[in-house]
């Protein structure tokens, strides 16, 4: 198959990270055209002037749409793509230079219609987006085998590292019309129609994510109240596992409760888990500040997941 690669990325008032973006795009070491869409998802904040500034050094074109979010937008960007393989990233991500070299290498030597890649911390990043980095990626959390040569089960990609031939995306049409999980949903749909999926390891991203533990919290909320409606639509890919962080959660509450009338064994296993968090992010980090603050980020990801998750569980809303 001759590939022809056009990558889509979605925006919504984030001028800052899409000039990072085309900056990394600029600096591929690859010979091949391609093409970039950019789809402003009805910011108020353009990237207007970011992209003027990156004309006359690739091939972007650049659309204004009302707001529906980045998954219908991602689908705008496909159904305006001239390749014939759609690359889509988030705006929040930088591309290492034999990126789409990579990638061009592994689908001419083991072609599918879908292939996800992993996410890193680049230097630059903050000690708090490192920590946030960490306990998305970590065994140790619910990052656990995220773009992992060893995960369990069949690879499921992300939509902030994604692949999809222009094949795919017609059988599937894309994007659900979902607010958190929409790559988990497009997923299933590809599964359910025999497309296959594969793990490029080598083809990663640096992924800024959130820049506040605030907004990680939302974020790992949204990623939370995602799973309950995906195991309603895809029952037989409910696992038990998906409880975790809210038992993790729930655990830590009966455990403060205990401690209270001087039982510590509860508090003490925590405090046990967070050590070997602590030591294990120290190890793979190198940085004494980012190992703290990996603690906390790793806390805020139980939190947000777990309570996000009860809630969709046992309160859900009705979809749009």
């Amino acid at each position: 198959m001759n590939l022809s690669f056009s990558i889509i990325v979605p925006v919504y008032n984030r001028p800052q990270e899409i000039e990072e973006l085309l900056e990394s795009l600029c600096q591929q070491d690859f010979s091949d055209d391609f093409e970039l869409l950019i789809i402003e998802d009805g910011s108020k904040h353009t990237c207007a002037v970011e992209v003027e500034k990156y004309q006359s050094k690739l091939n972007i074109k650049y659309f204004f749409k009302a707001n529906s979010g980045a998954g219908l937008s991602r689908n705008f960007g496909m159904e305006n793509a001239t390749g014939n393989y759609f690359i889509i990233l988030d705006s929040d991500v930088l591309v290492p230079k034999q990126y789409l070299k990579v990638v061009k290498q592994a689908l001419e030597s083991n072609f599918t219609d879908v292939y996800g890649g992993p996410d890193a911390a680049h230097s630059s990043f903050t000690p708090l987006q490192k920590a946030i980095n960490y306990s998305m990626t970590s065994v140790l959390t619910t990052g656990g085998i995220r773009g992992k040569k060893k995960a369990v089960g069949k690879f499921q990609p992300r939509s902030f590292n994604l692949g999809l031939s222009k094949k795919a995306f017609e059988k599937t049409k894309g994007f659900a019309a979902l607010k958190a999980g929409e790559d988990i949903d497009l997923t299933f749909r590809l599964w359910e129609n025999g497309f296959e999926t594969q793990l490029i390891a080598e083809a990663f991203v640096y992924h800024k994510r959130r820049s506040s533990i605030q907004q990680f919290f939302k974020q790992t909320f949204a990623f939370g109240t995602a799973r309950p409606q995906l195991n309603k639509r895809y029952p037989e890919t409910a696992k038990i596992t998906y409880w975790f962080p809210s038992l993790f959660i729930l655990g830590l509450d009966i455990s403060l409760i205990a401690l209270l009338f001087g039982y510590w064994q509860g508090i003490a296993l925590y405090v046990i888990y967070l050590g070997f968090l602590f030591v294990d992010a120290l190890f793979q980090t190198k940085n004494l500040r980012v190992a703290l603050l990996s603690i906390v980020t790793s806390m805020t990801q139980f939190m947000g997941y777990g309570l996000g998750f009860l809630e969709s569980q046992f309160f859900p809303k009705v979809e749009e």
